[in-house]
């Protein structure tokens, strides 16, 4: 074991080739693992091309003061269809709340919570919005909260695929079998990666922005941008899936972490197996939760940024660590014509489809 930790301590110091790749990367388009995509794709054509659904980690309860709508929508944007819920049931906006936001441009299914003590469930006609179709009503114990789903399911159609079956159950089976890098998807930097040149002139006080949904936007932008880099440097390293002295150890379906001080030895093999991964910082106050070769590198890395971690460190956001693989599960790929292939798999809450399909498929 401490020959590893010295090889692995030796594999974390950054020669002059690895440093010169990485301060040249793109956290927005960070590298990817497996090579070249197997091509183009027509991407996202139309609603049905890309279903998304919400995978609760409970069964409601059947009563209690708040009431749970399944409902499923087309073109339409979540915090729009809250916003219209609210006003058809003469709610404040603040008692209707749902998991997370869900694609505009896909059919997608989600849970709403409205908050009605005393007073009946509506109906299917008092739901009625357009572009959205009532599934369930069923009553629950307590609101729904941020991230209280498991994760989602997806159906995706990728059409225009001019590679063969070959080469694309390959590619996806290594997916499966190895994961992918966790990046932040493109839909976490806005539109041509605005958010981010947007999040510096807010900390450099040349705009203002009040509405507090923006600023956290901007803020999850700026450490999703850092966490990006981190992790981009060790893909490029060839250790984003290999321990190294240092290293936080983390679970794919909770945020709990293994921190340096406590490991058992066996880290290593559980990261093999599946049953453990690494993580990276989501950058906030305090001292990074690494330590030795990995802490050395992570601030190496986040360095090449100061303007971002100078204006993070004006809000009480504090250092926190995400999971550095994601691992499709549920995983089937079919195709429905010679050039339309079918995806179907489940990934966990916060993690991204776009960052597991561009392993396989350019998206534009």
């Amino acid at each position: 074991m401490a020959s590893r930790g010295k090889r692995s301590q030796a594999t974390a110091i950054m020669t002059t080739d690895s440093v010169l790749k990485w301060t040249a990367m793109n956290p927005i388009d960070p590298p990817r693992l497996l090579g070249p995509p197997l091509g183009s794709v027509i991407f996202k054509s139309q609603p049905e091309d890309f279903e998304v659904e919400e995978l609760l980690r409970f069964e409601p309860s059947g009563e209690g003061e708040h009431c749970l709508v399944w409902m499923e929508k087309r073109h339409r944007n979540t915090n729009d269809v809250a916003s219209e819920l609210a006003t058809k049931l003469g709610l404040r906006k603040r008692l209707i709340s749902h998991c997370g936001l869900k694609d505009k441009e896909a059919v997608t299914r989600q849970w709403f919570s409205l908050h009605l003590p005393g007073k009946p469930s509506p109906s299917v006609e008092d739901l009625t919005v357009e572009g959205v179709r009532v599934l369930r009503i069923v009553r629950h114990l307590r609101k729904l909260h941020r991230g209280a789903h498991d994760g989602n399911r997806f159906w995706i159609r990728l059409r225009g695929c001019e590679f063969s079956r070959e080469a694309a159950a390959a590619r996806w089976q290594q997916m499966i079998d190895r994961g992918v890098p966790n990046y932040f998807g493109t839909q976490r930097f806005g539109r041509d990666g605005g958010n981010v040149p947007q999040a510096l002139r807010w900390f450099k006080d040349e705009i203002q922005v009040r509405d507090r949904m923006l600023r956290g936007i901007l803020l999850s932008a700026a450490r999703s941008y850092l966490f990006n880099a981190c992790v981009g440097h060790r893909v490029l390293d060839g250790t984003w899936d290999t321990p190294l002295s240092g290293d936080v150890f983390g679970f794919a379906d909770n945020r709990s972490l293994v921190l340096p001080h406590n490991l058992h030895g066996d880290e290593a093999d559980r990261v093999r197996q599946g049953a453990l991964e690494l993580t990276a910082p989501l950058w906030g106050e305090g001292e990074l939760q690494s330590q030795a070769a990995v802490k050395a590198m992570e601030e190496q890395v986040v360095a090449a940024y100061p303007d971002l971690l100078a204006g993070l460190a004006q809000f009480n956001l504090r250092q926190e660590r995400r999971v550095m693989r994601l691992r499709p599960l549920s995983a089937e790929l079919t195709w429905e014509t010679d050039s339309t292939l079918v995806l179907r798999f489940d990934l966990p809450k916060g993690t991204y489809a776009t960052t597991l399909l561009r392993e396989l498929v350019d998206i534009g």
